[in-house]
């Protein structure tokens, strides 16, 4: 298994990982391909096995009013047949070495229980505006001292919209 960085010829594949990652919502595949279309600066990587996207994972960043204030882990998907296998584990330990990443503030929007095994923990500021009470959003390297609603790209906003649907958390 070799981790890389995305490139244009990886996008399709990731598009196709994503459908077949989060079956029943095409809310994942339009959120990345908006973001891809838009040129939002994503920080993104995929597990590559056999010439094949088997999991990716993609932050973008989050903001205070208009300052970015950190990055958001804004998607993190597994192929069905290698989920529970340490494929994203290992990914985001990848991710979370990197210059890019190490020092930033991270917020997630996700099952506490696994994603407090990398290091972070429940965040009650910023608000995040898709999680009631801030119960599935935690954070890294986040002083928490400032009361304000985080922002994502508007991309997020538009294609929970476009579907009338929150994004659901695994």
């Amino acid at each position: 298994m070799k981790i890389q960085k995305v490139t244009s010829e990886h996008r399709p594949k990731v598009y196709a990982l994503l459908q077949r990652a989060f079956p029943g919502s095409s809310h994942e595949a339009v959120l990345v391909q908006k973001l891809h279309e838009h040129n939002k600066l994503l920080l993104e990587w995929v597990c590559i096995q056999t010439n094949k996207v088997i999991a990716y994972l993609a932050f973008s960043s989050a903001y205070h009013g208009k300052a970015v204030c950190g990055l958001h882990l804004a998607l993190m998907a597994v192929a069905p047949d290698f989920q529970r296998q340490g494929v994203g584990t290992e990914l985001l330990n990848f991710a979370l070495r990197q210059e890019s990443i190490k020092n930033q503030p991270l917020f997630v929007l996700g099952e506490p229980a696994y994603f407090k095994r990398f290091g972070f923990e429940p965040c009650s500021q910023p608000i995040c505006p898709f999680a009631v009470n801030n119960t599935h959003f935690l954070s890294m390297r986040n002083d928490g001292t400032t009361s304000f609603t985080v922002n994502y790209e508007s991309e997020f906003t538009s294609v929970l919209a476009s579907t009338g649907q929150r994004r659901k958390r695994r």
